[in-house]
């Protein structure tokens, strides 16, 4: 309840600034110029909403398997779906070296649930499952929708910043004293939100994150099961070499389980886990992991702030709380 309450708010403050601004922005320019930007938004959102999973399927290389090609993993998401109470997905199967899953699509009736061929090749099927019901929990909260509904704010805030700052200092000077100043101000405050806005957006991503571990274990999996395979997946992320795949799809990895770019930062302190060293978390180490407080060091946490995805020692210690 708690991630869902602060998903909601943060919809709120979202939406309660782009209003502010287009408020102040009519105010001054005439209520023309505020439904420009309205216009502005619905255009941009449905655009993306039209688009985008076509651009995910392109840049991830995916390819859509049969049930004869692939019939456990097509077992595990229909079972998913079933528990979900949601239409079975389309599977696919990205056909790249980096280990991860993602979930996307235009609506709970157009779900997709896709992993990379070197994620099949590293977890076992208790671990799968569980990263498939993380996936299947995205599907089910509508997780793709609502960050593309609220990363159309920061755009709007960007062109409104740029569009007045111009217009302020170098356009035509209007017979009011002061308006130039007052216009480059409000461009000033627009792109400061469009900042803080950007922040918002990161933390709502890592937000919908948490949210699809707990979906997850509701799914049935084990809380260890989901936090071995977080664990392998930063491992063996660290240890990747295919650095041009690795760039290819910098840009879809807000999509991931789990962010590969940060892997090398984070595999020292998992690895203190691991308390038997036998490469995987069992139920044993969560459950003396809920009994010890994580802390992370001041840089780690200011860098969380850039991230799509929490730091994955705390995603696993929350995990432990539900753990027994």
């Amino acid at each position: 309840m708690w991630l869902q309450t602060r998903m909601y708010l943060l919809i709120a403050v979202m939406f309660g600034i782009l209003y502010g601004v287009l408020v102040a922005l009519g105010s001054w320019m005439g209520w023309g110029g505020t439904l420009t930007y309205v216009i502005m938004a619905v255009v941009i959102i449905g655009i993306q909403y039209l688009i985008s999973p076509s651009i995910v399927g392109l840049t991830m290389r995916i390819r859509w398997v049969s049930e004869i090609e692939e019939p456990e993993l097509h077992r595990m998401v229909s079972d998913l779906a079933r528990q979900a109470g949601l239409p079975k997905p389309r599977v696919g199967v990205a056909e790249i070296a980096l280990p991860n899953a993602f979930a996307f699509g235009r609506s709970q009736k157009d779900g997709r649930i896709c992993v990379t061929r070197g994620l099949l090749s590293i977890l076992n099927p208790d671990e799968l499952r569980a990263v498939l019901g993380h996936e299947m929990s995205h599907i089910k909260h509508r997780d793709m929708a609502i960050i593309t509904m609220l990363s159309v704010i920061p755009m709007v805030l960007y062109w409104i910043a740029w569009t007045t700052m111009w217009s302020g200092a170098f356009g035509r000077r209007d017979s009011r004293e002061g308006g130039a100043n007052i216009t480059v101000l409000i461009g000033l405050i627009a792109f400061i939100l469009y900042f803080i806005t950007n922040l918002l957006i990161y933390y709502g991503s890592r937000i919908r994150e948490y949210y699809a571990d707990k979906g997850s274990v509701e799914l049935g999996n084990k809380p260890h099961q989901l936090a071995s395979a977080l664990y392998k997946l930063v491992y063996s992320d660290a240890r990747y070499k295919g650095r041009e795949e690795m760039k290819r799809v910098e840009g879809m990895k807000a999509f991931f389980l789990n962010d590969p770019s940060h892997a090398y930062e984070e595999i020292r302190t998992l690895s203190e886990i691991d308390v038997n060293r036998d490469g995987r978390i069992t139920e044993e180490d969560m459950l003396l992991l809920r009994q010890k407080k994580i802390k992370l060091g001041a840089g780690a946490l200011l860098a969380e702030l850039f991230m799509t995805h929490p730091n994955t020692l705390k995603r696993i210690h929350i995990l432990s709380s539900y753990a027994g």
